[in-house]
């Protein structure tokens, strides 16, 4: 023991310096695994997949949105729910300046297309009358189109394939669902592993002024490495309610931050993702748009033949049979074409309508633990293990480095 102490007090700066080495060991693991987690956003190396790395949650970028978009759209949001908030009256009182100027454009491409001849020769005075009436009409018809979207709104909208798009198409916003979300408890994951690695260390310095084996440097870098990856994850996410342990109550991180998780959560749902904007989009330009775009051409249709009335037969001879199923289907894809831009005069009035952020922050609070885990728990479950692995490499080889440092600094 005397001889032990004296290597003690000769050394001792050099031995101190061990579990703060173990520190830095627990902590770089720590950055490293979460920089893994979601960097790079594409394939980064020589032979995909083998020779190289791409972030575990953009590499799973579709089954992670999935698996975000069931939360989403199963529990928290249906896509009648989006919808059927919004008033078609309001919106179409919101887009009639808007709306009458798609309407002019629309009237003079199709009469130039269709009759050139005798649109050129029509008096102007007479030209915009014309113009006129359709367009005093449109915000009838556009107002029917949207009641029959409301009342068939799952037919018309897909709401998962929207988000999943979405988060697909941008890989970063997906990495921010979850950096945002767990923020906090990526912060506790750095800083953890700081301390347990600390405090491992304590352990690791004692063994070596012991027995001074090279083998206890390396492996006691290794059980860095894993064991506090592992702990940071099961303190993050267990227990899922309070439970007391050694007199102190603990619960998960990430349950205990419900409310705040919840709030920042919306947040970005709401401004990022279920927009009136991308809803817009997903109805007129989405999966299911070929839908809509049958409606609108049923609502031309009925249009045209209230407005052209008796004087049908006469339209339909001067233009064509055949010309005349194209003059309706052109005016319908024009409607789809422009109706977007248009709409995009609504996105105040719709946000405030649809009032995704409060509705979701509402229930996301309401969620049983389960499900409130399911929000964060997917980003670390995917490769979860590789994620540790490197993270006891790391400490593994960091160890062998301390071996030999320790060697050539005690001689």
């Amino acid at each position: 023991m005397g001889a032990i102490l004296q290597d003690f007090g000769q050394n001792w700066m050099l031995y101190l310096s061990i579990p703060f080495v173990a520190a830095l060991i627990g902590y770089v693991t720590k950055v490293l695994a979460i920089k893994m987690m979601f960097a790079p956003l594409e394939f980064k190396g020589f032979k995909k997949p083998y020779l190289g790395w791409q972030g575990v949650v953009p590499k799973h970028a579709a089954k992670m949105a999935g698996i975000a978009c069931d939360t989403l759209t199963q529990q928290l949001l249906s896509p009648r729910e989006v919808i059927e908030r919004l008033d078609p009256e309001r919106l179409v009182a919101e887009v009639e300046g808007p709306l009458r100027q798609t309407i002019d454009e629309i009237v003079e491409e199709v009469a130039t297309t269709y009759q050139p001849g005798l649109w050129e020769a029509t008096p102007t005075s007479v030209r915009r009358a014309m113009v006129r009436r359709v367009q005093d009409d449109a915000p009838r018809m556009l107002a029917d189109i949207l009641d029959e979207i409301k009342s068939d709104v799952d037919n018309v909208f897909d709401l998962k394939t929207m988000v999943v798009t979405s988060l697909v198409r941008d890989k970063e916003l997906l990495n921010r669902i979850f950096l945002e979300a767990g923020d906090k408890e990526f912060q506790f994951i750095r800083r953890s592993g700081a301390a347990f690695g600390f405090l491992i260390g304590l352990v690791q310095m004692s063994a070596w002024v012991v027995f001074k084996a090279p083998i206890l440097m390396p492996m006691f870098g290794l059980f860095t490495g894993w064991f506090t990856d592992w702990l940071a994850l099961k303190m993050i996410f267990r227990p899922l309610e309070p439970k007391r342990y050694f007199g102190i109550e603990w619960q998960g991180l990430f349950l205990r931050r419900r409310k705040e998780v919840a709030a920042a959560y919306a947040e970005l749902i709401a401004k990022e993702i279920v927009t009136p904007r991308n809803v817009i989009e997903a109805v007129l330009r989405g999966p299911l748009s070929d839908k809509v775009l049958a409606l609108v051409t049923r609502k031309v249709d009925e249009e045209l033949t209230r407005r052209t009335s008796i004087a049908k037969p006469l339209v339909v001879f001067a233009v064509g049979g055949r010309r005349y199923q194209d003059l309706k289907q052109r005016i319908a894809e024009m409607l789809m074409t422009k109706l977007p831009d248009t709409m995009s005069y609504v996105e105040n009035y719709a946000a405030d309508a649809m009032d995704i952020r409060n509705t979701l922050t509402t229930r996301m609070r309401e969620l049983e633990p389960e499900e409130f885990e399911e929000l964060l728990r997917p980003a670390f479950r995917q490769e979860e293990w590789l994620l540790i692995a490197t993270g006891a490499l790391l400490g593994f080889a960091v160890g062998e480095v301390q071996v030999i440092a320790l060697e050539l600094l005690s001689t």
